[in-house]
């Protein structure tokens, strides 16, 4: 779907005192942040602490249990998820599909699913398009399924843990096929705890702790006003429950 100017000047992503639950236990507290287009935002934390939570409410996964989301100006649903290419923590591949039946099904469920892409990419990977699922490796798996998400003409990707469980060299390929194939001005987020990984490709950081917002900065600012990297800023806040100091603020808009 085609934005209005209008909603091509509002925020990609906007959280106004999110909150989630899950019975009585909180998994997001009151989470409020702002990010513009043409980002790449790590979303960083530890196992457990709302990573995944926040990107399923995004995607229109999960509904709050308090407080409002907006993707592009619209609270998460069938405009919203046009906009949006989300990829799941786990492993979301039929076994018995190949490339080229997944191909036919995406482009059936998002008109902007671009199936030569996708199909040229797989080749690049020496992966027979004809070859079912089950019969490849975790590592072409694990490329494949994000190969698929960053096939479509999104603006907004959510990547939950798009490198966990893989190799150095899988991870390396992995982020260069993030950044060389999101559209332009897209903004990407990408939940992960291996932060020392990801930091070379990262604008900004949102460090989420038991569903609060700890820190939220453009990683450059980070770096100079703690002088250190932000994997370094990441073990000392969730480690060692340090202070830690975010010039120009912890929270809201970076620009």
């Amino acid at each position: 779907m085609e934005q209005t100017t209008q909603q091509a000047q509002l925020p990609v992503l906007e959280c106004r005192a999110l909150q989630k639950n899950y019975g009585n236990v909180p998994a997001l507290n009151a989470v409020s942040f702002i990010v513009g287009y043409g980002r790449v935002l790590g979303l960083l934390g530890p196992n457990g602490s709302g990573k995944t939570t926040l990107l399923k409410l995004a995607a229109g996964l999960l509904v709050p249990t308090a407080g409002e989301i907006f993707v592009a100006g619209w609270r998460p649903g069938v405009e919203s998820k046009r906009v949006i290419s989300y990829l799941p923590d786990r492993d979301y591949l039929d076994d018995d599909m190949t490339v080229y039946s997944t191909c036919r099904l995406f482009s059936d469920f998002y008109p902007e699913f671009d199936a030569s892409l996708a199909q040229a990419m797989a080749r690049d990977l020496g992966v027979d398009p004809r070859k079912r699922f089950k019969s490849l490796s975790k590592g072409n798996r694990e490329k494949l399924q994000l190969i698929f998400v960053m096939s479509r003409r999104a603006s907004l990707y959510l990547l939950d843990e798009p490198i966990a469980g893989v190799d150095p060299a899988t991870r390396d390929y992995i982020l260069q096929m993030i950044i060389a194939n999101r559209q332009p001005n897209a903004t990407v987020i990408i939940s992960t705890h291996l932060i020392q990984d990801v930091e070379q490709i990262l604008d900004d950081v949102l460090f989420i702790k038991q569903g609060n917002v700890a820190l939220y900065n453009s990683a450059e600012n980070v770096r100079r006003a703690n002088g250190k990297s932000v994997d370094e800023v990441f073990r000392e806040v969730y480690a060692y429950h340090a202070p830690f100091m975010t010039q120009g603020g912890g929270t809201g808009y970076v620009s």
